[in-house]
């Protein structure tokens, strides 16, 4: 889970973004005495993600309120599964419901999803990477919903990875002038990052053999058979990453080649929320 602190300040903003001046449906017709205790229920099956992030949303609107965690992050839950229980003021529990429901639906859709994929890749070494598509501001907390859904991180951001792309190879002036200028910088600067280097075809591949400096190789949409033999030809001098036009149909083909990693970029930006809801207890 992400440091606390951060993640206080996005579900406040959250809260600020929904809430406004007022919750007024609920202010209108629930007494603020009022009491009650509601329940969080699986709709479909799927793998659980941000549980601890929903109880914090509802903390933070009301101190008073009592969560009970029944399911954790990671675990699968079936059609019916009751998820939490969440008892105190009413009115607050209205309040902070959608928030809580936001959060959790995107981040159990995201590890449902991510499961699914790995379990495509069962039996093969092959590890499944998320990507930087990720929404501004969450990009944590997906990367952690990717987690639980048994993926791997690829670079959390631009600041703890080299990935070093076709235009930064186009305006650095080439494969060679690119790798020579990354590594005099991260000695310049004192940084022990690894370097990763995108390739479009065999001849480029070559090219970053024969140079030498980095530590990974993308093989940026490549068919099987190429891929196959790119794999071959790197022998395992540096890991191999597979990105670009894999889909379902296709993974576990794009798995068979050898390769260290397949990195998806819809893990995190074109998934489907896990259909979750709050009832009255």
């Amino acid at each position: 889970m992400t440091n606390i602190d951060n993640l206080d300040t996005l579900i406040k903003m959250a809260l600020r973004e929904d809430i406004g001046d007022g919750d007024h449906s609920t202010l209108a017709c629930i007494p603020p005495t009022a009491t009650g205790t509601a329940k969080m229920v699986a709709k479909q099956d799927g793998i659980l993600c941000g549980a601890e992030v929903g109880e914090r949303v509802f903390s933070l609107v009301d101190s008073n309120l009592k969560v009970n965690l029944l399911k954790h992050d990671g675990e699968a839950v079936a059609k019916g599964d009751v998820v939490m229980t969440i008892e105190g003021p009413s009115g607050s529990i209205l309040t902070a419901e959608r928030t809580a429901l936001n959060f959790m639906q995107r981040l159990s859709g995201i590890a449902t999803e991510t499961h699914r994929m790995v379990q495509m890749l069962s039996g093969l070494k092959t590890k499944l990477l998320d990507t930087r598509k990720t929404t501004p501001n969450m990009r944590l907390l997906e990367k952690y919903a990717v987690k639980c859904g048994g993926g791997t991180n690829h670079r959390i951001g631009l600041y703890d990875m080299v990935m070093l792309k076709d235009n930064h190879i186009d305006f650095a002036g080439g494969i060679e002038a690119a790798i020579d200028r990354t590594r005099d910088y991260l000695k310049a600067k004192g940084k022990d990052l690894k370097i990763e280097i995108e390739v479009r075809n065999l001849e480029e591949l070559q090219r970053v053999m024969n140079h030498g400096g980095v530590d990974r190789i993308m093989l940026d949409n490549f068919d099987t058979a190429t891929l196959r033999e790119a794999v071959k030809r790197i022998d395992g001098k540096y890991e191999t990453e597979a990105s670009g036009g894999i889909t379902d149909e296709t993974l576990r083909a794009y798995a068979e080649t050898g390769v260290d990693f397949i990195s998806v970029g819809a893990l995190t930006h074109h998934i489907k929320s896990l259909d979750l809801s709050l009832v009255k207890k």
